[in-house]
């Protein structure tokens, strides 16, 4: 099988169910931007870090592909099935956070990206998925956008923030904190 196709060499793409749309449609932005997310975390997954936080990752990554399965469908034409979020998913998000903090000091500043290497590519991966969370909000004001997608993202970018700070820890790398000049 080719991987190139030709049927985009004129800025069109199809969407699952058939329905031609411009490279630049919103819902291709959107799952682009999930897409680039997902090739972040998989830098972050490739670091020497803690493997239960690979293997969670790993999953993270699954889970993009279900929400880029699922904005990749035309909602109004699509009948093939689609893999979907379950609330577990959300909650399993929430309950690492919720672990990680247990070791975390208090925050008492805002935080800025940096720290080390892989610290670094959490808040990048932060800012991307922020970035794909407004987009889905956007696209949902339009268009069918399961709710799920834009919870689990919301939910992804804090998991990333927190991740980011407990690497720093583990790695006994200082915060980079933020003290406002006045």
């Amino acid at each position: 099988m080719k991987i190139y196709t030709k049927t985009g060499d004129k800025g069109q793409t199809s969407l699952i169910g058939g329905t031609r749309v411009a490279k630049s449609h919103l819902r291709i932005e959107t799952y682009g931007t999930v897409d680039e997310l997902n090739s972040y975390i998989g830098l972050i997954m490739c670091q020497e870090i803690n493997p239960h936080y690979q293997k969670l990752l790993k999953e993270i990554q699954d889970r993009l592909f279900t929400i880029g399965s699922s904005l990749a469908a035309d909602p109004e034409k699509s009948n093939m099935k689609i893999p979907d979020l379950h609330d577990e998913d959300i909650t399993l998000l929430e309950k690492e956070m919720d672990e990680m903090n247990e070791a975390l000091p208090a925050l008492k500043h805002f935080v800025l990206p940096g720290g080390n290497t892989v610290v670094s590519y959490c808040h990048v991966a932060r800012c991307v998925c922020r970035r794909a969370e407004r987009l889905s909000v956007e696209l949902a004001e339009s268009s069918f956008v399961e709710d799920k997608v834009t919870i689990y993202l919301n939910r992804l970018s804090d998991y990333l923030f927190v991740l980011a700070r407990k690497l720093n820890l583990d790695f006994g790398t200082e915060e980079n904190i933020w003290i406002p000049r006045i």
